[in-house]
This record gives C-alpha cells, sequence and structure tokens, in this order.
C-alpha cells in the first residue's frame, strides 16, 4: 500500500470520495512514524508531548510501527481536563490557534477537552458523508439534529449536513450533563421533565417542517418512538449516535420506521467509528473507524495490552493519530467484540455495550 501525505491539507473543495480512497490506502506503520515525529519534533512539536519526553526512557521518534506504541502505556483521560487543550497540537500549526476546543460528555467528572484545527473536523465530515452514502440518505434533504449542543463534537453535525450533503438542518438545545447530574442525585421526577422538555422540541420541529431524516441517540428516539410512533413512521430515516443498541432495540427501530433507513455510528470526541454491517437482523451490529488518524482495538479487561482474538468480547481501546492530535492507548469505558474484516485496513468492533454500569457513571440520554 502507498501512504498518503501528512502535510497536505484536506480542503472542502477536494473529492470528498478520492478523499477516503487514499486514508484507506494509506500504510499505518508509516502514517505512525509520521504523526509521532510531528509531535515530537524539538522544535516544532506537541507542548505537552514534549514536556512528557523528558520522563520517558525511550525516545519516541524511534517508534516506526504501530504497534510501538503500546510504549506509551495507556493514555490518563486525566491529562485532558487538567492541560490547556491547546498544548497537544505541534507548534507547527500556527498560532493563535484557530477553532474550536470541545468537550467529552463529563460522565465521570470534570469534562475532557481537545482542540480540533480545521484538518480534523473536516476529517471527521468527510468520513460522516461517506457513512450517509453507504447507508442510502440521500443528499438534499432536510435533517432533525436532536443531539447534544453547545461544547459537545456532535452538533456539529448540522454543519456536516448543510456544507457536505447539501442539506437544510434543524437543531435542538440539549444538555445531556444535566440529565446525568439529576439521576445522580436521584430526581428521576426531574429526568422525565428534560425528557419531556427534549421531545417537544422534536416534535414541535417534525409537525411544522418537512423534516427527512432524524440524527439523536439510541435513548432519546427510544422515547420518541413510543410516545409519537406517527411521527416516527413519517420519517424516511434515522441516524443513531450512541452505545446503548440491542439487537431487540434495532429491530423495534426499523419496525417503527416503516422501511426507512436506521443508520448508526459508535465514538465520541476523540474519534468515530461507522457501522459496517449489520447481520442477522440486528444480533451482529459492527462498526469500523475512521482510518488512519482513528484505530480501534478490542483488549483483554485484565490486560489492554493484550488484543483478544477475533470475535472475543474485551475492553475496547482507541488511538487518536491526526496530524494534529496524537492521543495514544485510551481505554474507553465500552466493551466490544473485535470484529475483523478482509475489507479494512485494521480491526473494526461490534455489539457495544458500556464496560459497566454503576449509578455514579450513568449513561443518561446516551
Amino acid at each position: 500500500m502507498t501512504a498518503t501525505s501528512v502535510t497536505a491539507p484536506t480542503q472542502l473543495s477536494d473529492d470528498p470520495d478520492a478523499l477516503v480512497a487514499g486514508w484507506l490506502d494509506t500504510d499505518l506503520d508509516q502514517w505512525c512514524r509520521s504523526v509521532v515525529r510531528r509531535h515530537f519534533h524539538p522544535e516544532t512539536g506537541s507542548p505537552y508531548w514534549l514536556r512528557r519526553a523528558k520522563r520517558f526512557d525511550f525516545d519516541p521518534r524511534d517508534i516506526t510501527r504501530y504497534d510501538q506504541l503500546a510504549a506509551f502505556g495507556p493514555f490518563r483521560l486525566e491529562n485532558l481536563r487538567e492541560q490547556d487543550p491547546g498544548d497537544l497540537v505541534p507548534q507547527s500549526v500556527p498560532r493563535p490557534l484557530a477553532g474550536r476546543a470541545w468537550d467529552t460528555g463529563g460522565t465521570t467528572g470534570t469534562p475532557c477537552r481537545v482542540f480540533y484545527t480545521p484538518d480534523m473536523l473536516r476529517h471527521r465530515a468527510v468520513w460522516r458523508r461517506w457513512s450517509f452514502v453507504r447507508e442510502g440518505f440521500a443528499p438534499g434533504r432536510t435533517w432533525l439534529q436532536a443531539t447534544p449542543t453547545g461544547p459537545h463534537l456532535i452538533g456539529h453535525g448540522v454543519w456536516e449536513v448543510s456544507e457536505l450533503y447539501a442539506g437544510q438542518a434543524y437543531a435542538i438545545d440539549m444538555d445531556p450533563r444535566w440529565v446525568k447530574r439529576l439521576i445522580r442525585s436521584g430526581r428521576l421526577q426531574d429526568v422525565g421533565d428534560y425528557t419531556a422538555h427534549l421531545l417537544e422540541q422534536i416534535t414541535d420541529v417534525l409537525r411544522q417542517a418537512p423534516v427527512h431524516y432524524l440524527n439523536t441517540t439510541p435513548a432519546l428516539f427510544q422515547t420518541l418512538r413510543q410516545r409519537h410512533p406517527d411521527l416516527v413512521s413519517a420519517l424516511e430515516g434515522v441516524r443513531l449516535s450512541g452505545t446503548q443498541i440491542s439487537a431487540d432495540m434495532y429491530r423495534a427501530f426499523k419496525s417503527a420506521l416503516n422501511g426507512g433507513i436506521c443508520g448508526m455510528t459508535y465514538g465520541n470526541t476523540f474519534g468515530n467509528a461507522a457501522c459496517w454491517e449489520v447481520e442477522r437482523n440486528g444480533e451482529l451490529i459492527s462498526y469500523v473507524p475512521n482510518f488512519p488518524q482513528v484505530t480501534m482495538a478490542v483488549v483483554r479487561k485484565d490486560d489492554w495490552s493484550a488484543v483478544v482474538d477475533p470475535g472475543a468480547v474485551g475492553q475496547v481501546r482507541l488511538t487518536v493519530l491526526h496530524e494534529d492530535l496524537f492521543l495514544p492507548n485510551i481505554l474507553e469505558r465500552d466493551q466490544a467484540l473485535r470484529h475483523r474484516t478482509e475489507e479494512w485496513p485494521c480491526d473494526g468492533v461490534a455489539n457495544i455495550s458500556p464496560l459497566q454500569t454503576t449509578s455514579s457513571a450513568p449513561e443518561g440520554l446516551y
């Protein structure tokens, strides 16, 4: 395989299909070398990683293969709660930085924050468009984005739909952290009231505008399906972003859509994976990461460095290899099957579910 350039910027005018083809033809080891050396360049590297390099017992610039990233150990997400997110961006990116810092959901405490450069946003958007095409969503349609907003990257989907898929987009206000806070404090009546508030926003748009597609979370769509089946059956499709979708939920959603599309994606602020295939009527739902900048592995729960056999269950390990953001070996709060297909250059994941569910880490509307 040939390697794509790690310096050429991605422009909106570029052919998205050609971009995806080039990314999929990337040699992962060469890409890894280039990204690591960019972040550890002594003069233009990332301030955060250059500080960390002083405490390593190896020279990161000697990394030559993707599998050698294990030398960094698991990435502590606490670093993203304490650091200036701009410090993870190489100094080769012109200062002052122009772009957005995005938050994670903050399920387990203070949110993690990462800075997205324009190239990172375009990479995510091009892959999302690729998913739209694969799943059968038509361009030039009207969408309702009923997902977290404000500092949450998923809310950026309104821009992705309008700019890369020639669509018109509506949106609602949604703060998932408030719901999680209510759950933790046992205020279930208030949880119900907030859910009703979200459904009111959704139904107002669906009744007023000719919406073709809805983008939301499995939990919120489940409630919409139960309370407003007529509005769901009128949709031409839904795209679901979140971790908790079982075979039973998938079958119920497909039935409620009355022949409409049920697309899915898995991921978070750090990296995403697109739905690859649904087999046996939802008994297997697999995803492939947005290669090569995002890769995923399924590892043993008691040994983060040991990848499980194909088809076995383990913890999801995420690695981010953007030119402008390097996050090796993030251990997610999710478990999955290791899924391998010859049509993708790296492992995928299937049948995602929370690694553990406790009262201190509620999933809320996800």
